[in-house]
């Protein structure tokens, strides 16, 4: 592979870091933003041109905000929908891999094939035939009636299979020969190798329950058993804005803090290229 040469190698790290500090300031700034945001009074956050750091603090904020709105209340709402996705969908998309993948089906490719095809689907195309599946089945206002739509994750289900597509057979044969059946292969094999692309797909699982604003706002007309992203919205008309602010920091702590003490793993499972024997 050729070298850089020493004029062509300094290009290329100031490129290389110029163009990294732009894409972390363009995450980074909205979020100090936000956060700064909340510190400020509402005339403060109307002026222009807007301030970055507040020149009157009120600290207080962030307990206002989760009196004003009673976001205890939508944080536990939020987490018993976002537990229940979670644990459904790992009880549907696990076994569903783990038979594509090692049980081989007849068929298997081509269910494989639909079920990343219904990855072409937009997902508004879906609300109303479950939307009135859910009216039928009387679970409006009832957390099931997030968790089995979530239960059939069609890329959770690819992501796992890959995975397991790279443990050897050679395990599962010797887990035979010990007379173990398909159920306990999979609890005492498998799942114990695929730590990592197991946390991988119940981040998924978790974040797209916890930030999901549309479905739930249909699920639960009920004011009082709505969900963080929703109550957040039904609150905004008539919140001061440094209140509203606040309760969106509030309501992304979980999952920032879910991401950092899991980053190990999530890289870990997303770079996984094959199992060594």
């Amino acid at each position: 592979m050729r070298t850089l040469t020493r004029g062509t190698g300094k290009l290329y790290w100031a490129v290389l870091t110029i163009t990294l500090v732009l894409f972390t300031a363009a995450f980074l700034l909205p979020l100090v933003w936000v956060l700064l945001g909340a510190f400020k009074p509402p005339a403060e956050l109307a002026q222009q041109p807007p301030t970055i750091l507040p020149r009157t603090w009120e600290p207080g904020a962030y307990v206002n905000a989760w009196n004003y709105m009673d976001l205890g209340r939508f944080f536990l709402n939020t987490f018993v929908v976002a537990i229940g996705a979670w644990a459904v969908q790992m009880a549907v998309i696990v076994p569903a891999a783990y038979a594509l993948s090692k049980l081989r089906p007849i068929f298997g490719n081509v269910i494989m094939g639909l079920m990343l095809a219904t990855l072409m689907l937009p997902a508004t195309a879906l609300l109303v035939p479950v939307y009135l599946t859910l009216t039928d089945l009387d679970l409006l206002n009832n957390p099931a009636g997030i968790w089995f739509p979530a239960a059939a994750n069609a890329l959770n289900v690819y992501l796992l299979k890959r995975f397991f597509d790279q443990i050897p057979e050679e395990l599962l044969e010797a887990a035979r020969i010990d007379g173990a059946n398909a159920w306990t292969t999979l609890v005492r094999i498998i799942l114990p190798i695929s730590r990592p692309i197991l946390a991988v797909v119940s981040i998924f699982a978790v974040v797209a329950a916890w930030k999901d604003f549309i479905w739930p706002l249909l699920v639960f007309p009920d004011p009082a058993k709505q969900t963080l992203s929703v109550a957040l919205q039904r609150f905004a008309p008539d919140t001061p804005i440094n209140l509203l602010l606040a309760g969106l920091v509030l309501a992304s702590l979980p999952m920032v803090a879910l991401f950092l003490a899991f980053q190990r793993h999530i890289l870990a499972g997303l770079t996984a290229g094959g199992v060594k024997g």
